[in-house]
């Protein structure tokens, strides 16, 4: 097969990629793994996690229409009450962790109507559910990755002008032979406050296997996991109990403290404020991540809310699923943590009528249709994004660094989960940030662009980028830079050491609502 642009990966850097290359008239093939695109928004049932002003700025015009259609297909398809229909930022789930929590089947039909006029046009074509297995390259270009059908095994090689990876992972990084880092770098070559002595490249954060339930009458208690008696006697060293129990460290203080759970709590889902500023909404866990209160729908409607499993105690630190030749057994693993978790709630927690809701996460065995990774493989890029672009702590009230090349904006706490390395949460408060051009283009590479959560970050400030919205900006600027390559007979490289190419790129962003730089606000 043949493409101008191919975007490997249909997550949300991989969908705004397509959307930026199709916006700017280009052809474009895009590949994804499972049956369902958004990545973390959808197969891996993670909802939003943003900055305090989403509703306001710092998202890309395109984002920000994801999110309204999400709010409209509320509207449109769903008995809400009169308060909730009329709430101009409509938070279905009502949840704390964001100001739009919802279920992920609603941000697939939105995302598919964003795509549809581009696949009626044949200007898109997408690949259901196919991974890369291999690639050709010729010198510093890619000339062509195939692809296996992830159910027959079938393969198909496509070729491309542009190839733009927007796996989850950065598969495309070692099957093209991209240089790229894992892990923690070291001190001495970041110069990062948070930063080893030396180098620990298996060192990540942990995954999640995310999944959904409800609270109604009866016994729903599954049967009883494999791995349960392991997990219900797992302690980690610093977590302050058993990784199955209500208490835990506190991300920002690391103070062991205990979280509520209290299924269909009486409370108003219309009163609720998701600001992180304030409070990180965690405190009782079937509220913090709930994706349909049911008091914002008409009575009956709704058997109970629906909560979305992603906390603490689903964090799978055993081992990294990146660069280990036994990566399938931890994911394996990963999805026995989770229903181990579900099993102890059952059971031991005293909660029996915990429903497990497959239906709404699209799993066959129940969980999220794809694990939770929240750190890639990452390029060896032309610029590296460090902790003391971004730290609040080191950058104070002159806010994060500017950069000449800014292609967008994100704002998220440097959050970094348990690692498999040993490390508690390292949580530190951040500025509201650009993103470098540079951090988007390898190093020698030429024809190879990241386009999610592979670009030139380090471990630390990866906490920072790896949240929805900068995904998303992410991909969009990847997929707009290939098509301004391609329309000007210009190179990523080239267009970042132009200054003339540089400026006419950013003002193709701002034209299309790409956000450059921030107001004047402070972070946190």
């Amino acid at each position: 097969m043949q493409a101008e642009i191919l975007v490997v990966g249909g997550g949300l850097g991989g969908v705004a990629a397509a959307l930026g290359a199709l916006r700017a008239g280009r052809r474009v093939v895009l590949t994804e793994e499972y049956d369902w695109l958004g990545g973390q928004l959808t197969s891996q049932a993670v909802p939003p996690d943003e900055h305090s002003w989403v509703e306001q700025f710092g998202v890309t015009a395109s984002y920000r229409a994801l999110r309204e259609g999400i709010r409209d297909y509320y509207r449109a398809n769903y008995p809400l009450i009169p308060a909730a229909r009329a709430w101009r930022e409509l938070n279905p789930g009502g949840g704390h962790v964001s100001r739009l929590c919802h279920e992920p089947r609603v941000a697939v039909a939105v995302i598919e109507a964003m795509l549809a006029p581009y696949r009626s046009s044949g200007r898109l074509t997408v690949l259901q559910p196919y991974r890369p297995v291999a690639a050709d390259t010729d010198g510093d270009r890619v000339t062509a990755v195939t692809v296996e059908q992830v159910r027959t095994g079938d393969r198909l090689t496509i070729e491309a002008a542009y190839t733009l990876d927007a796996t989850e992972t950065g598969e495309l990084l070692p099957l093209t032979g991209t240089e790229y880092v894992t892990g923690f770098e070291s001190q001495h070559e970041t110069g990062e406050p948070s930063a080893p002595d030396t180098a620990q490249p298996m060192n990540m954060q942990a995954v999640s296997v995310c999944f959904a339930i409800d609270h109604v009458d009866g016994d729903n208690t599954i049967d009883k996991p494999a791995q349960y008696d392991f997990w219900r006697a797992y302690q980690p060293d610093f977590w302050g109990d058993r990784l199955l129990s209500f208490r835990s460290p506190n991300p920002r203080t690391l103070a062991i403290s205990e979280r509520s759970f209290t299924p269909n709590p009486d409370d108003d889902p219309l009163s609720v404020v998701a600001d992180q500023r304030v409070n990180p909404g965690d405190g009782n866990l079937w509220t913090f991540r709930r994706i349909a209160a049911r008091k914002l729908f008409t009575p009956g409607a709704y058997e109970s809310d629906i909560c979305l499993v992603n906390w603490p105690m689903i964090d799978y630190f055993e081992s990294p699923v990146i660069d280990v030749p036994d990566a399938d057994t931890h994911i394996a693993n990963a999805k026995q943590l989770s229903l181990s978790v579900l099993y102890w709630l059952q059971t031991e927690a005293g909660f029996p009528g915990l429903r497990l809701r497959g239906d709404v996460t699209g799993g066959t065995d129940g969980l999220a249709m794809a694990p939770y990774i929240r750190e890639s493989r990452r390029i060896r890029a032309e610029y590296t994004v460090v902790e003391q672009d971004l730290s609040l702590a080191v950058r104070g009230d002159k806010g994060a660094v500017e950069y000449p090349d800014a292609v967008g904006v994100g704002m998220y706490r440097i959050d970094l989960h348990p690692s498999t390395g040993g490390d508690n949460y390292i949580d530190v408060g951040s500025c509201p940030f650009e993103i470098p051009l540079g951090a988007l283009i390898p190093r020698r590479m030429d024809n190879l662009l990241p386009a999610g959560k592979n670009i030139g970050t380090t471990h630390i400030t990866n906490g920072s980028y790896r949240l929805h919205p900068v995904e998303w900006n992410v991909g969009e600027v990847a997929g707009a830079l290939a098509a301004y390559c391609l329309n000007n007979g210009q190179t990523p490289r080239g267009v970042r050491n132009s200054p003339e190419h540089l400026s006419g790129f950013q003002a193709q962003l701002i034209r299309d609502g790409v956000e450059l730089r921030w107001p004047d606000v402070s972070g946190y």
